[in-house]
């Protein structure tokens, strides 16, 4: 960048600040542009980076390795052998069978999650390959009202667990929710049951499962088919449990430990195998069946 459309103190020294410190104003036209596109703050370390950068490191800052959070179909772009996934059951849909109404009506939220998604629930999945090896894969979508699990969601993970089960297929599932859908009542908490009843049977047939949790999985996810892979993954300092740590700490009136229910404090209590860099997730989870399918 020129000096004459630097700001004062050099390049360097704008790019480099502190979180919440005060954003240097400049009239040169390239900071301007930087702002309105070219360039991101990472939330992690206030760094301002490439957008384009950001998006080919899989949203990763190469600054401090803050992970911020992607799309499902995002997700699976880098995971999966392009052009290879094959999407299962994309119509489904929930209804409103108890008719709730909180501050709006249930059947509001599902419309408006469905016109600002383009999606017909929180969860989507089917055939894809992984280092050319045929896998079955769902993901969450944490931008349909938050991952929460209804009965379509429950549904739909269910059939994935018998897509793999029928095919002799590897299973992945990615997980990122908020936890049961309290619009649906018992029908969503029915879900965690028979997600994991399916879950079983994969087991019993010897197929390998890998869990991947994401920031946050949490509630009836994590209290169910989430939290029990043959392998269990997660990134780098993702909410992992089943209520967040306020609630608890209101519950049991105790401060809790520095890190608790991120995913390094659950890989050092042996309740996660791997924490995982989302870039290096593809080649560890493509060696990883290579060594329980072979």
């Amino acid at each position: 960048m020129a000096a004459d459309k630097t700001p004062e103190g050099g390049g360097a020294d704008w790019f480099h600040r502190e979180r919440g410190g005060k954003v240097p104003q400049t009239d040169a036209k390239p900071v301007g542009d930087a702002l309105s596109g070219m360039w991101r703050k990472c939330d992690g370390c206030a760094e301002f980076v490439r957008a384009d950068a950001l998006e080919q490191a899989a949203m990763v800052c190469s600054h401090c390795g803050h992970h911020h959070r992607i799309g499902g179909m995002e997700r699976l772009a880098f995971l999966v052998d392009p052009g290879t996934f094959a999407e299962i059951d994309s119509g489904l849909t929930s209804r409103d069978p108890l008719e709730f109404e909180d501050s709006k009506p249930y059947a509001g939220r599902l419309k408006a999650a469905i016109s600002k998604t383009g999606r017909d629930s929180a969860f989507i999945y089917g055939r894809a390959n992984l280092s050319g090896r045929p896998i079955a894969i769902g993901t969450f979508l944490f931008s349909f009202m938050g991952g929460s699990m209804g009965s379509v969601v429950g549904e739909k993970v269910t059939r994935l667990f018998e897509l793999g089960l029928a095919e002799g297929r590897p299973v992945i599932c990615v997980n990122a929710s908020g936890g049961a859908r309290m619009q649906e009542g018992v029908l969503s908490l029915m879900q965690m049951a028979r997600s994991t009843a399916a879950l079983g049977k994969l087991r019993d047939a010897g197929i390998p499962y890998i869990s991947l949790l994401t920031h946050p999985t949490t509630g009836g996810v994590a209290a169910s088919f989430a939290m029990l892979g043959d392998l269990i993954l997660a990134e780098p300092r993702s909410l992992i449990g089943f209520a967040g740590p306020r609630v608890i700490e209101q519950t049991i009136r105790q401060v809790l430990p520095e890190g608790f229910q991120r995913s390094e404090f659950l890989l050092d209590h042996g309740m996660v195998d791997q924490v995982v860099d989302r870039r290096e997730l593809r080649e560890r989870m493509a060696a990883i069946l290579d060594l329980l399918c072979d």
